[in-house]
């Protein structure tokens, strides 16, 4: 989080002596494993948040068990994903062939498969409950008030926000996932917010407690993402010196807008046809994009632009890294996002991006980059080429997009996350779960 941001847009501080100690933590992530790969399936950002906060709090010396779904039978029970981090996987419904859509209907069993390692354990085992994304919300609040324990959930994503801003043709989230939510607005002890922003939509959208929302930016890996050699980087990858590089880095699906990333591409090609334009997509289907896996590969073909759009599968980070590092240009046009860690990522390797002005996506360019209003390929078309033709003004973007980037280590996001968990235990007795849940239906609705 930026360090101008208001105390009071944070809502209450916690208190970072009067706390009590942590030192176990349960993280639930239901519907994806923090192991898997960013960019396909159902793992995104998300899955690197759980991952990297886990890891920096184990650093500090506290345990962190993070329960997730089994998707394959290949999938040990417990696995050593750090010193001080383990992830459990649990059996709830056929490994694979279910999507998140699916998984409502398989909390009874999750929920099921946690509290039976939790009553093998000593009483008091686990100081606090994280969830993240509301079917984990949802299995926190039976497990916490069984053993009563305080819960602390970050949402990442919110029905309420993705059905506002849908992309065209894009499906709206049910009514049973806002329900859903709300239940576990008003169960969490506190709500972690990655944006000042989405701080605001909590209370705006779901009546959350301005009291118990409190923000939390995602980190970046600084050791990963880093500047480097731009000739060194494009060698690499099989780019030219002389292309103009735009890259794209998420799941393919209608909500993350690759297509107008496309469009705009085409737009682009037809001003210039002189232009050595490359654009580089990193990602795998996923969500809605699954109903029809080849919509984009089919709109490249349908805009003549095989030649130009290089679909390519996700990367791991030392190889993503070389990608940001070798582009001019890092594009992001979603239509909604809670934050929007990919251009944190090329900001640590000196990108600029371009990105729509939407959700949390402000405060993760900050000032290291062009923020566009809208999805219009035309207006896309014309900021990207705008700053293709302008090295210099690519330049200090990147200058600026770099140093914004120190202020997002992820040892200051398990500061914050640590303090609050600490304030969180020192007020459990107080935990919102405690309290009838007044109006709220006590099932969700698949």
């Amino acid at each position: 989080m930026s360090s101008t941001d208001a105390a009071d847009d944070r809502g209450t501080r916690p208190d970072p002596t009067g706390g009590c100690p942590v030192q176990r933590v349960a993280m639930i992530s239901v519907h994806t494993s923090p192991l898997e790969q960013p960019g396909q399936g159902d793992a995104g950002g998300m899955n690197v948040y759980v991952l990297e906060s886990a890891r920096e709090l184990g650093r500090r010396g506290i345990e962190v068990e993070i329960f997730t779904r089994r998707t394959t039978a290949a999938q040990p029970d417990l696995v050593e994903a750090a010193p001080g981090v383990r992830v459990r996987f649990v059996d709830a419904g056929p490994y694979e062939g279910l999507g998140k859509d699916d998984l409502p209907g398989q909390l009874c069993a999750f929920t099921a498969g946690v509290m039976r390692v939790l009553a093998g354990l000593p009483e008091g085992y686990f100081d606090l409950v994280h969830s993240h994304y509301w079917l984990s919300g949802q299995v926190a609040w039976l497990v916490a008030d069984r053993w009563r324990l305080p819960i602390v959930h970050s949402m990442h994503t919110m029905a309420r926000v993705k059905n506002a801003q849908l992309a065209a043709d894009d499906s709206p989230e049910p009514p049973g996932r806002e329900i859903g939510e709300e239940q576990v607005v008003r169960a969490a002890s506190w709500l972690v917010a990655n944006t000042a922003s989405e701080r605001r939509e909590l209370i705006e959208l779901y009546a959350a407690d301005p009291d118990r929302v409190h923000v939390v930016s995602p980190g970046v890996d600084l050791a990963t993402f880093t500047p480097g050699d731009r000739a060194a980087a494009r060698a690499e990858l099989g780019l030219g010196d002389d292309e103009d590089v735009l890259l794209f880095v998420g799941r393919i699906q209608p909500l993350k807008g690759p297509d107008v990333l496309v469009r705009a591409a085409a737009r682009l090609r037809a001003a210039r046809p002189d232009r050595r334009l490359v654009v580089a997509v990193l990602g795998a289907p996923s969500g809605s994009g699954l109903r029809h896996p080849t919509w984009l590969s089919d709109l490249v073909s349908e805009l003549g632009l095989d030649e130009v759009v290089r679909l390519l599968p996700p990367v791991d980070r030392p190889t993503l890294a070389q990608w940001y590092r070798a582009a001019d240009l890092l594009a992001v046009p979603s239509f909604s996002e809670s934050f929007g860690l990919v251009a944190v990522e090329a900001a640590g390797c000196a990108t600029p991006t371009v990105a729509a002005r939407v959700g949390g996506l402000p405060t993760a360019v900050g000032d290291g980059g062009v923020l566009v209003d809208g999805h219009d390929p035309r207006v896309w078309a014309e900021t990207l080429g705008a700053l293709l033709d302008d090295p210099e003004a690519r330049r200090e973007l990147g200058e600026r997009a770099l140093r914004h980037a120190q202020d997002f280590g992820w040892d200051r996001t398990a500061d914050q996350l640590l303090e609050l968990y600490r304030t969180a235990c020192r007020q459990g007795e107080q935990a919102p779960h405690d309290q009838p849940l007044a109006g709220v239906p006590t099932a969700v609705i698949p």
